[in-house]
């Protein structure tokens, strides 16, 4: 598996920075990541996990500037998963390496059809 070897959150931006150990360089906007919670609430049930993120959070081109959508605090969760803490309370997501390399949405990644 391809583990990043840095992360950083930038509250001005409002952006995450992860580079990882294949050199890639993704970018998540804050509220990308709050709209791709992957957490049974946020998706509304066990029933509706999975391990890629949800193709419709990939339409939005941006998000509203809301308490939802502002970071606190992130927290690696093991060696496998970081954890976001967001304004409104919410932090129960465990976003693992898989995944957040799944939603990179960079043009690499998600080219333009």
């Amino acid at each position: 598996m391809n583990n990043p070897i840095s992360i950083s959150a930038h509250r001005g931006t409002q952006v995450v920075t992860i580079t990882w150990g294949d050199g890639h360089i993704s970018e998540y906007p804050f509220g990308l990541l709050r709209m791709a919670c992957p957490c049974a609430s946020c998706r509304g049930g066990h029933e509706n996990m999975s391990a890629d993120p949800d193709p419709i959070v990939f339409t939005h081109e941006s998000f509203p500037d809301v308490p939802e959508n502002h970071m606190v605090n992130l927290e690696g969760v093991g060696s496998y998963a970081v954890s976001f803490h967001w304004e409104d309370g919410h932090q129960s997501g465990i976003y693992n390496w898989n995944y957040l390399r799944k939603l990179c949405p960079c043009g690499i990644c998600r080219p333009k059809e």
